[in-house]
């Protein structure tokens, strides 16, 4: 079982999914949008999730997705996938393995889609134990997905999960410092790794022994994201740390403008050959939107120029 939180401490992006024009997965720029991921310096891949149109896709399509960033990896650092669907039981560990069989490191849990929104919290533990139970000994993660709807782990139950040593990653999307600090405190084990998706408290939450980050911010300027993964306790570089997590603060809201189409434009900015095509209805990207992100980057280029 791979160490997530030694051996894939930093960014591990939710990875994009390129289409051509016509709507079909673009497998090129796939392999080129990996790449720039691992040039960047990512310490593992989170394909299949929501950023990459997870639910917008084929069975088949998936597995096909998997498959090929395990492919262009080439073992260079770990990819973990989303296996769960939602159905039975039965038929969501059928599709875990599946995934596992693809090569995956662990396959991720969707808290969402393992009951339903009225469901207890007894009622979910029962059936991520179901589903432990019929996927043997494959690693598994969590993701607090906010589709179809977000059900928050708990910190007491996170531990019981990790306690099994099932588990070996966590994307948390609480919002919360002081939940994320007493998650961290009591699901504390070797092997298992927490990835904070909330960028207002990224120092905090690294600072706090968060094993990295995961975020959407990773799918515009990802080496921003490594950087401050690597020196977020600098006690050379303060100002520079800070500045960093104030620009991730102000450019909060426009990096959620109709994405993921503005990451594919902002991205395609950067010179990378991509289409901003999305499967998803995220609304419509307008040329005030574009002026934005035109911005963003302008702003972005500065910072790093600072950075040196």
């Amino acid at each position: 079982m791979i160490d997530m939180k030694t051996a894939t401490k930093g960014f591990i992006p939710v990875m994009l999914t390129p289409f051509t024009d016509s709507g079909a997965i673009d497998f090129d720029a796939l392999t080129r949008l990996t790449e720039f991921y691992l040039e960047a310096g990512a310490a593992g891949m989170f394909a299949n999730c929501l950023s990459s149109e997870m639910f917008e896709l084929s069975e088949s399509e998936r597995l096909q997705l998997i498959r090929h960033v395990i492919k262009v990896v080439n073992g260079a650092v770990p990819v973990v996938a989303t296996g769960t669907f939602g159905g039975p039981i039965d038929q969501q560990a059928d599709f875990v393995k599946q995934v596992h069989d693809t090569g995956t490191d662990a396959v991720i849990l969707i808290t969402g889609l393992l009951a339903d929104e009225t469901d207890s919290e007894a009622v979910f533990n029962e059936h991520v134990f179901q589903l432990l139970d019929r996927t043997e000994t494959i690693p598994v993660g969590f993701y607090e997905c906010p589709v179809p709807y977000k059900r928050l782990i708990s910190p007491e139950n996170l531990k019981l999960f990790v306690d099994t040593s099932r588990v070996i990653y966590h994307k948390d999307t609480c919002l919360d410092i002081h939940q994320i600090e007493e998650k961290l405190r009591l699901a504390s084990r070797p092997g298992f790794g927490l990835y904070d998706a909330y960028m207002a408290h990224a120092v905090a939450s690294l600072k706090a022994g968060s094993a990295g980050l995961s975020c959407i911010q990773g799918n515009y300027f990802p080496e921003l994201i490594v950087w401050l993964c690597e020196h977020y306790d600098d006690a050379d570089q303060p100002e520079k740390v800070a500045r960093v997590q104030q620009f991730l603060i102000d450019k909060m809201d426009v990096i959620h403008h109709v994405y993921p189409i503005t990451s594919k434009y902002f991205l395609q900015q950067r010179g990378l050959n991509l289409t901003t095509f999305t499967r998803r209805e995220v609304g419509t990207f307008t040329p005030e939107i574009a002026r934005q992100i035109d911005g963003l980057l302008a702003d972005y280029t500065r910072l790093q120029e600072e950075l040196a």
